[in-house]
Parts: C-alpha cells; sequence; structure tokens
C-alpha cells in the first residue's frame, strides 16, 4: 500500500480505461491499473480485457474457471491506483461533515470502515496453502516476479542474472537438491528468457511457438501426399494417418513420464543433471519462459529420428503405410507443442480452459502426477491424474 492518499476516480472514467493500452479493473470500490500485467496473465492479456473498466470479483473467485488466491490480489494490490466513487462512497461522504476525513480514502481506516458498513466491502481472502513440493499456492504464484539476488542468497541454486547452463554443470549439486530446486518455479522479469548460454548460442535455444506449425506442417502435408501414392485407396492413407495421432497421444503421455520426468533413475552425476536441466528440466524452472515453451525443430528432429525407424520396423510390410502413421504421429506432435503454449500464455475456449487449469496445476502442485497435455486420457487409464482439491502435503503460509 502507498503511503500518500490516492485519488477517488469517476465511474464513468473507470470504465473507459478498457483497452491494451490502458486497462482498469475494480474489486469492490479499489481501482487498479492491469495495463502491465496484461502480457504475463496465465490466461491471456484478452480474458483481462473482456473485464476491462468492470469489477472482476466475481469472475476471480469462479471455481469453473479458476478460483484466484491471495496471491492474485497480491499483484492486484501492488496496482491500486485509487478508489472509485460508486453509491455507497458518495452516501459516506455526504454523511460527513469533513469529506476530507474520508476522501482520499487512503491511509485513512476510518473511511475505510465507513464505506465498510456501507455495503462494499471485499470479503476476506481465504488463507494461504503452500504446495511443499513447488513452494507455490496457485496459478498466479507462476507469474509473480522473482528477486533474483534474494532468492540466490536463500536457495544457492541458480542465479537468475547469469547464464544457467555452466551453473548447472558446475554446480556440482547432489541430486535431490537438484531435483528440489528445479520443480520450484520461478518468473523471470515478466516471462522474458533468462540467460541460457550467454554466448552466440542463446537464440538456438529460444523457439516462438509458430515456428513449430511453420517447420513441420509442410513436412507432414507432404509426406502425407507420399504415402497416399502409394496406398490402395486415400481412405486407406486416412486410416493409417488417424492410427499414428491416437499414438502419439500414447507417446505424448510416455515421454513426458518415462523421458522428461525421469526423476527417480535420473543420474547422480552433472552429465545426467545438465541433460535433464536442458531437455525438461528448465521448463519447470521457468515455466512461463514464451520463448523456451515449445521443442526447438533441431532438438525434435533428433527425437523423432528413433520414432521414424520405429514405424518402419512396426509396419514393415507397407513402407508407404508406415509413412503414412509417421505423419499422423507428427501432425499430433505439433498440435501438442502450439497446445501447450497456449495452455500456458493464452485465453482458450471452456474445455481448454479446464485443461490449461489442469496442466498449471501438474507446475504449481504436483509435478509428480498430471502428465497428460492435450487430454487426461492416459492419465486416468495409468493412475497419474491430479485431483482438484488441495493435496495432504499443502501447508499453511505465514
Amino acid at each position: 500500500m502507498p503511503g500518500i492518499p490516492l485519488p477517488t476516480i469517476p465511474t464513468a472514467d473507470v470504465a473507459s480505461h478498457n483497452t491494451s493500452t490502458s486497462c482498469y479493473v475494480t474489486v469492490g470500490v479499489d481501482v487498479y491499473d492491469v495495463t502491465s500485467f496484461l502480457a504475463d496473465h496465465p490466461g491471456g492479456g484478452e480474458l483481462i480485457l473482456e473485464y476491462g473498466g468492470k469489477d472482476v470479483s466475481e469472475i476471480m473467485q469462479d471455481h469453473i474457471s479458476h478460483e484466484h488466491t491471495e496471491a492474485a490480489y497480491q499483484i492486484l494490490n501492488e496496482n491500486l491506483i485509487g478508489f472509485m466513487a460508486t453509491e455507497p462512497v458518495l452516501k459516506t461522504v455526504n454523511d460527513q461533515e469533513k469529506a476530507d476525513d474520508i476522501l482520499p480514502l487512503l491511509p485513512n481506516e476510518a473511511g475505510k470502515e465507513k464505506i465498510s458498513s456501507n455495503g462494499s466491502a471485499k470479503s476476506d481472502m481465504a488463507t494461504k496453502h503452500i504446495f511443499q513440493t513447488t513452494g507455490l499456492s496457485s496459478a498466479e504464484d507462476l507469474t509473480t516476479e522473482t528477486d533474483e539476488t534474494a532468492d540466490y542468497q536463500e536457495h544457492k541454486f541458480l542465479d537468475l542474472r547469469k547464464p544457467l547452463l555452466m551453473q548447472v554443470w558446475r554446480g556440482n549439486f547432489p541430486k535431490d537438491f537438484y531435483l528440489e530446486q528445479v520443480h520450484r518455479p520461478r518468473y523471470y522479469k515478466g516471462g522474458e528468457s533468462a540467460p541460457l548460454f550467454g554466448n552466440f548460442l542463446e537464440p538456438l535455444s529460444k523457439t516462438p511457438w509458430w515456428v513449430v506449425p511453420l517447420v513441420w506442417w509442410p513436412c507432414v502435408a507432404y509426406g502425407t501426399w507420399k504415402a497416399n501414392t502409394g496406398m490402395a485407396s486415400p481412405w486407406m492413407t486416412g486410416v493409417y494417418w488417424v492410427l499414428g495421432l491416437a499414438l502419439w497421444t500414447l507417446v505424448e503421455y510416455g515421454l513426458h513420464r518415462g523421458l522428461f520426468h525421469v526423476d527417480k533413475y535420473l543420474p547422480d552425476n552433472r552429465v545426467g543433471i545438465t541433460a535433464h536441466f536442458l531437455l525438461h528440466g528448465i521448463h519447470h524452472y521457468l515455466p512461463m519462459d514464451k520463448l523456451r515453451l515449445v521443442m526447438p525443430p533441431a532438438l525434435f528432429l533428433v527425437l523423432a529420428t528413433p520414432f521414424w525407424k520405429l514405424s518402419h520396423t512396426v509396419f514393415y510390410w507397407d513402407w508407404y503405410a508406415a509413412t503414412a502413421v509417421f505423419c499422423g504421429g507428427i501432425f499430433g506432435y505439433v498440435c501438442y507443442d502450439v497446445t501447450h503454449y497456449f495452455l500456458h500464455h493464452k485465453t482458450l475456449p471452456s474445455y481448454y480452459r479446464r485443461l490449461k487449469k489442469y496442466h498449471l496445476q501438474h507446475h504449481y502442485a504436483d509435478y509428480e502426477n498430471g502428465f497428460g497435455v492435450t487430454s487426461r486420457f492416459w492419465d486416468v487409464i495409468f493412475g497419474t491424474e491430479l485431483g482438484d482439491r488441495a493435496p495432504p502435503k499443502a501447508a499453511k503460509a505465514a
């Protein structure tokens, strides 16, 4: 809270601030300028703009879309700019002999109490809980900026101001300590990319989401056409292609659980830990990094090559059928990577909002379950589905 009085803003003025260049929201009589937070909102800035100039009390407590926690209100408080001249405020002013005793309202507590008695007080926030495995309490915590200096001094892990890769390599961190720290998400300067290599290789570690479909969908189209030239009919090509797409969903789950989260079997040495960090650890450490969320094409090419050979081994009797299966699988991968990015950074339709809530829970609550990204199906089958309730390891924050 600032130490000087804040202005009372006319209702019409608040309502007019509903664009990406100037966006206000209110909770009760409190007015917040959230323009700078639009790009960093886990649900995407478009969702906030829908409520630009309006009260967000109900949507912030909506269980279906996502119930916000104390962390979200903390972010709002950092952007408090004034108070709205609603009817309860004006009634309170008119009842006073000295209106300036309560207007501006802050920091005069008497004014706040009087307005509360007129029915516009904000409800008390629930007790904050912390998930022990991640140190976070909600999806909003994923976008609470990390104090690089304080974080390094407290945890003695990685300094976000310096290239990360060599810190991991030279750190000689015990495996248990590394796994504990890398799964405690940090948020770097508004979601930008922290330095990884610190040299000419840095651009190779960053991939905008649109690069993935731009590179691979033309390859899928050509491969599908090539497969179709040797098949009995387009219908048969489609059957094998859809089979590949279905198999991808299992591969997606298997890679996420069996390779990216091979934590229990990770070698306790710098080679294994550094490889883990590059492959998936950095994503859990900095989950809202927009340029390290999808897989660089060169890395995917390395991972895809064995699956090309596998598809042609399994379907050895027909090269064209094997190619159709492979192309369906690659199409599924592209959908997975794009979906993954959108779950972190975009406003989505109803089904995907539920999926978004589910996936972000994998980051802030329980990284040992919830491996499905495009679907919960295989999580249900293999017993790794995340529940909606707070886990028993949750602890109250001070």
